[in-house]
């Protein structure tokens, strides 16, 4: 039975680092060089500071996975970068690092992962989350706005073969 729970201390970011590269492999072989395609630890460890992660679990085994925080302050660096206007903002919750073993791809994981980032951000009271993925990725593009996300700029991010869309989608209250 899947489990979408908290991402609790006791997990190992090895283990979590270990599936985002397996999770994003298939990206970096189209070329696109998402920072999760080959992170080391301490990466994971500085992305999830200050936010609250989520894992989906499958039989005792990490299967999925998710980060979801507030607004970056002013001026704090994402990833090396300048932060976007849009991840400042406040009121603006901000996903990342959403991965599904390619195993358990199909089976709606990467549904209830984002399903458990959005409630949390609501009942953080954050008013919008957003999100970046690359602009070549048609599909994950369309994932996003079946959800409701729309595109509402762009971004180069320093290092990247691609483009950035940034996006965005209202939260409700309920």
């Amino acid at each position: 039975m899947l489990t979408i729970r908290p991402l609790a201390t006791s997990d190992c970011l090895n283990e979590l680092t270990a599936l985002l590269h397996t999770s994003y492999a298939s990206l970096a072989a189209q070329g696109w060089n998402f920072t999760a395609v080959d992170q080391p630890v301490h990466v994971t460890r500085e992305r999830l500071a200050g936010a609250q992660g989520f894992v989906a679990e499958l039989g005792g085994r990490l299967v999925g996975t998710v980060a979801v925080r507030g607004p970056k302050p002013a001026g704090e660096a994402y990833i090396g970068d300048p932060s976007p206007p849009l991840y400042t903002t406040p009121g603006t919750a901000i996903l990342s690092q959403l991965a599904v073993h390619p195993d358990c791809r199909g089976q709606g994981v990467g549904e209830r992962l984002i399903d458990a980032a959005e409630a949390w951000a609501r009942a953080q009271g954050f008013a919008q989350i957003a999100l970046d993925t690359a602009e070549p990725a048609a599909a994950l593009r369309r994932r996003y706005e079946r959800r409701g996300y729309i595109t509402v700029g762009g971004v180069q991010w320093q290092g990247k073969t691609y483009a950035s869309v940034l996006m965005t989608k209202a939260l409700s209250a309920c």
